[in-house]
């Protein structure tokens, strides 16, 4: 059974009031970026509940699993991948746009073809493992186990 919705919340994590991200965005809930770059905060003057963040989560994450779908290098990885590696490549998706996770041909060509520990350690040699190492080293984890054990406690 699918982890996303926990997964995500932890690794992005919740914020009910809108804030800055690292990157110089206005962002709220888990990581839902709600307005140009540079925008002042003082421009969003809500507050969003933690039941509506997930329904938001759920709807964004349905929209990334239809376009990982249309892209035929992911599409061939997830045919490949039980529910937790599924969930690890959503979340790469989420995380990195669903182009961004296509730039990771041959992580997915090695996924597509049952060579998880190579793909966990290509996720591993990556930028996107440098920006954010815990969450690239608890997602490798999962590609390479096929388990969320390393989520444990954490979810």
């Amino acid at each position: 059974m699918s982890q996303i919705i926990p997964i995500l919340n932890f690794e992005e994590g919740f914020r009910a009031r809108p804030y800055v991200d690292s990157e110089g965005y206005p962002t709220v809930g888990t990581g839902f970026l709600i307005g140009p770059k540079g925008a002042s905060i003082s421009n969003y003057t809500f507050s969003l509940s933690k039941n509506v963040s997930d329904v938001w989560l759920q709807e964004l994450v349905d929209t990334k699993s239809t376009e990982m779908k249309a892209s035929p290098a992911i599409y061939a990885a997830l045919k490949n991948c039980n529910p937790a590696r599924a969930d690890i490549l959503t979340s790469m998706a989420y995380q990195l746009g669903t182009q961004g996770l296509a730039g990771f041909k041959n992580t997915l060509q090695m996924i597509a073809v049952g060579n998880f520990t190579g793909a966990a350690a290509g996720m591993m040699n990556s930028l996107w493992a440098r920006q954010t190492p815990k969450r690239a080293l608890r997602h490798a984890d999962v590609m390479r186990t096929g388990t969320y054990d390393i989520y444990k406690g954490l979810l």
